[in-house]
């Protein structure tokens, strides 16, 4: 690519520049800096967050982040612009900083503070990396789930958030991650399981004291399913602690 830019075509996206330069720095100066200039306490007219909810701090908290977003973005852009328009001034503008190419006038005038032609514009390919937490968070429950494990049966976080699910989510039937989901009844992880809560059947019949020493046999519905099931014959009645 050999194209070169003309006088006309120069000072056109010089003005461009230079308007967006003014943009920035007008916007900037406005509106204090993204209201950086004051403290958090004194953008919320708070003499103390101490008796705030805490998520009312975390609004302002997230606000507050967005705001330095925007204020780093600005400032990246000013830079660009005062890049570019040094590069009119020294003649080097218009040519990709990684090939030396010239960059199009259609690019230029869409994008006037590019360095960089289309085929060396950073950040063409979305990058394949996953957030390092997602090892501990798959598969779900994380390392707290024992569900894959034939070693374990214990209580585990499946188990701990459906016990917390019982008293209510803020979850509708819309929002499920089932399709056919008609009833808060059948959004609970597992709702079709017969005990609630418990990692074995026998859990919810066997008695125990304070100290963990078994004491009997309640022998309410879940008993009767587990006796009727064949999986209690030979292994509860005929115990002679029971």
């Amino acid at each position: 690519m050999t194209q070169s830019l003309s006088s006309s075509q120069i000072n056109h996206l010089r003005r461009q520049l230079e308007l967006e330069r003014e943009d920035i720095t007008h916007r900037t100066k406005e509106n204090d800096h993204h209201g950086l200039e004051e403290s958090m306490r004194d953008s919320t007219g708070e003499l103390s967050n101490i008796d705030n909810h805490p998520a009312d701090v975390a609004t302002d908290l997230y606000y507050r982040e967005m705001d330095i977003s925007l204020l780093e973005h600005d400032a990246l852009q000013l830079e660009r612009v005062e890049t570019s328009l040094a590069r009119i001034a020294n003649g080097t503008y218009g040519r990709c900083s990684i090939c030396d190419q010239a960059i199009s006038y259609e690019r230029l005038e869409a994008v006037p503070a590019t360095g960089f032609c289309k085929d060396h514009s950073p950040r063409q390919v979305v990058s394949n990396d996953r957030p390092v937490e997602e090892e501990l968070l798959m598969p779900p429950f994380g390392r707290t789930s024992l569900d894959e494990r034939d070693d374990q049966n214990g209580f585990d976080g499946e188990d701990t958030w459906q016990t917390l699910e019982r008293w209510g989510t803020s979850n509708s039937p819309a929002m499920a991650e089932g399709n056919n989901i008609e009833s808060y009844n059948e959004m609970a992880i597992e709702a079709d399981e017969e005990i609630e809560g418990c990692v074995e059947p026998l859990e919810s019949f066997l008695a125990a004291d304070i100290e963990g020493n078994p004491i009997g046999i309640i022998r309410n519905r879940h008993y009767q399913t587990y006796m009727e099931k064949g999986e209690g014959v030979n292994s509860l009645e005929d115990d002679p602690l029971m």
